[in-house]
């Protein structure tokens, strides 16, 4: 590995690991060491390379995924993980097992359930070893909460937020919530014209009432002050207009056809 991608390498690790990560100056650096990575042929390697500087490329990709999570920003998290797969498919064999994968891996997982793509999300757990399913706690994690989706637990998913096995799994499980809520706060519509200010913050896991008046303002509601209840925005009903006079000309046409069959 030449010596530039070496040095940077080593400045992303002190950047990376710091008590109080420097996103910008690791953004910065991902970008820098990339373009070294395309230039040296280790971004999308072919044919034999050096094992330790695959490994090193694939410690980089890795640095990038959390980060990117970190940074929130999911198309670039999606990006690095595509390049990952690489690593983890085709030079698995060859390579030092990564104590990062299975992390990554996890986080990929829960990412498939906030975008609802259920089949995806078990075509990949199908492509990781059975026993990482019952045993590595980043994988149970995304596994659990997959559970608890369809069995309709949203508690229990709220709960799995304080026991994820990383910091960056809250990002993604805040994301899952988002989706749950408003999964919910529909419910609540059809169900009930107002419900107590305390009840809804309950029913929608929120821990303030600042949560609950933003989430309220975005869909529309009411909230009474004096009588501290919340009167849901009722959408007005579509009337469907159904031509009648055709339907009752083609039921007698019809009719008249079966009478010359018969």
């Amino acid at each position: 590995m030449a010596q530039g991608l070496a040095t940077a390498y080593k400045e992303l690790q002190q950047a990376f690991n710091s008590k109080t990560p420097d996103i910008n100056k690791c953004g910065q650096l991902l970008g820098k060491l990339k373009i070294g990575l395309i230039e040296s042929g280790l971004l999308f390697p072919q044919g034999n390379q050096n094992l330790d500087d695959l490994a090193v490329t694939r410690d980089i990709l890795e640095m990038g995924a959390l980060w990117s999570v970190r940074s929130k920003d999911i198309p670039s998290f999606d990006r690095y993980f595509a390049q990952l797969q690489t690593f983890y498919v085709d030079y698995n064999s060859v390579l030092p097992s990564s104590p990062r994968e299975y992390s990554i891996q996890g986080l990929n997982l829960i990412r498939l359930l906030t975008q609802n793509r259920i089949a995806d999300f078990h075509t990949t757990l199908e492509s990781l070893p059975a026993e990482a399913l019952h045993d590595n706690q980043f994988i149970k994690h995304p596994v659990n909460l997959e559970r608890w989706l369809m069995e309709g637990s949203y508690s229990k998913v709220w709960a799995a937020r304080e026991g994820a096995p990383a910091e960056e799994y809250k990002f993604f499980v805040d994301s899952l919530m988002g989706t749950i809520r408003n999964e919910i706060a529909s419910c609540e519509e059809a169900a009930y014209e107002s419900l107590p200010v305390r009840d809804a913050a309950a029913l929608l896991f929120f821990q303030s009432h600042v949560e609950l008046d933003q989430f309220a303002r975005q869909r529309g509601w009411q909230i009474n002050p004096s009588t501290e209840t919340i009167v849901f925005a009722k959408k007005g009903e579509e009337k469907i207009e159904l031509p009648k006079q055709k339907l009752i000309t083609a039921a007698l046409h019809y009719a008249r056809e079966l009478e010359q069959i018969v």
